[in-house]
């Protein structure tokens, strides 16, 4: 199954690298590479990871990578990367829109 990243979830890789870029730069480089390959791993076991808790009705699901989550949708010949963020976000508000 193809892996597509999507622009938002492009956005939120640029932001961890640069938030972690700022006190190690090589680090940052290095972890978005293990989230980029976190990411195309999905093409494996696309199901392996749970829905969204009280969310299941878009479903998005969710793969933790330390303190961050990968939150990607099975669509019919392609897993889509919907975003990547660290979890101590607010979730909701940037996956639904939701306050």
């Amino acid at each position: 199954m193809r892996v597509v990243i999507t622009a938002a979830a492009k956005a939120d890789l640029l932001a961890i690298r640069r938030t972690i870029g700022a006190d190690n730069p090589t680090r940052a480089l290095s972890f978005v590479e293990e989230l980029l390959d976190r990411c195309l791993a999905l093409a494996d076991t696309p199901r392996a990871y749970p829905l969204v808790p009280r969310y299941e009705r878009f479903g998005i699901r969710r793969c933790v990578h330390g303190n961050y989550l990968i939150f990607y949708r099975l669509q019919p010949e392609q897993i889509e990367i919907i975003h990547v963020l660290q979890g101590a976000r607010d979730i909701e508000a940037l996956l639904f829109g939701f306050p």
